[in-house]
């Protein structure tokens, strides 16, 4: 039985026919005064109940429906609560800030205590926010599907060249650069700003004037970081370049590294993501950019993005997590999923 929590979800409806389940009986809506009410129409006692939960744009109101509906079906005496979530809000959040927080962390924690027992998720944003839950988390990949669309749908992708947008990205590059047996290129330079750059509390607290220092305390002085000019290290001329990364949201440095790899000769550029989010201007900035083809897969709904933008294109991912619904619920081994998968896909 599948319980959607959010009306928005229609981007993954292939997944109960795949299944040949229906949908369970559930309403989920917003009361006047803002608060959200789930409310369960049949009995769920000793089942299995897989909740399917997309991120639309709306991330808090759908962060609570899923909180709300888990506690709903513990209470009616569900035997498993699987979140079927193919993109984890907050996963950006996930290392500690200057006088921030790890709220990624603080969300796996609500989830447990709503009453979620397992957890299907896609291409989790850093690996190590498996560690943060308590109970199992599967984190597929959509490495396969994006790479067998490269082989099936970009003419001529014998000529292309893997592109890391930023040194971060260079391990996910070279995965894919190493299975289609293509070659590699960094962008590194001053022009990208990467979550390493941000302050991490490292400096905190700040320097306080006239404080009293221990004499014998003469701490070694770190020379201020500073990025080197603007460079491309692979060869891109003559070539179709092929961007790769697992989140695209704001799309200022796709479109930045694409005008780079124009200036440096490559004749097609193509920018490929498992997670489209695609927030504010990103299709109008993409329509006017040089990239000539957005690739996400349908994890995040983005079809009002894709009417205002013909370049983004829908890689179907739904056979996956199908299929990772029913072992799951058969008890079955999940190891044919990741099969020939590597850390770094």
């Amino acid at each position: 039985m599948l319980g959607p929590g959010q009306k928005s979800w229609k981007q993954l409806e292939p997944l109960p026919r795949r299944l040949g389940a229906e949908l369970g009986k559930s309403v989920v809506y917003q009361e006047t005064n803002g608060e959200t009410r789930v409310e369960i129409k049949e009995s769920v006692r000793g089942q299995d109940i897989f909740i399917i939960q997309t991120i639309p744009r709306d991330v808090n109101t759908a962060v609570m429906e899923l909180l709300i509906m888990a506690y709903a079906l513990k209470t009616a005496c569900a035997r498993n609560i699987i979140g079927v979530i193919p993109y984890f809000p907050y996963s950006k959040q996930s290392k500690m800030r200057k006088r921030g927080s790890i709220v990624c962390k603080l969300l796996a924690s609500m989830l447990a205590k709503a009453g979620l027992t397992h957890i299907i998720t896609m291409d989790l944003h850093q690996k190590e926010i498996q560690g943060f839950f308590s109970f199992p988390v599967d984190n597929l990949r959509a490495s396969p599907f994006l790479l067998q669309y490269i082989q099936e749908e970009i003419p001529n992708y014998r000529n292309a060249v893997i592109v890391a947008k930023s040194p971060d990205a260079a391990k996910r590059a070279q995965s894919y650069a190493e299975r289609l047996r293509l070659g590699l290129a960094v962008i590194h330079g001053e022009a990208q700003c990467t979550e390493l750059d941000m302050d991490d509390g490292r400096h905190s607290p700040p320097m306080v004037k006239n404080a009293t220092v221990h004499p014998g305390l003469e701490l070694p002085l770190m020379m201020a970081k500073e990025k080197p000019p603007i460079t491309v290290v692979g060869d891109v001329g003559g070539r179709i370049a092929i961007i790769v990364d697992d989140i695209i949201d704001d799309v200022e440095s796709f479109v930045a590294a694409a005008e780079i790899l124009k200036e440096r000769g490559a004749y097609k550029i193509y920018v490929m993501a498992t997670h489209g989010i695609l927030s504010a201007e990103a299709p109008r900035l993409i329509e006017e950019s040089s990239v000539d083809e957005v690739v996400v897969t349908n994890t995040v709904p983005h079809e009002v993005q894709k009417l205002q933008c013909p370049k983004i294109k829908t890689v179907d991912i739904s056979l996956i997590l199908s299929e990772a619904i029913r072992r799951i619920h058969n008890g079955e081994s999940m190891a044919y999923l990741f099969r020939n998968i590597t850390v770094d896909d």
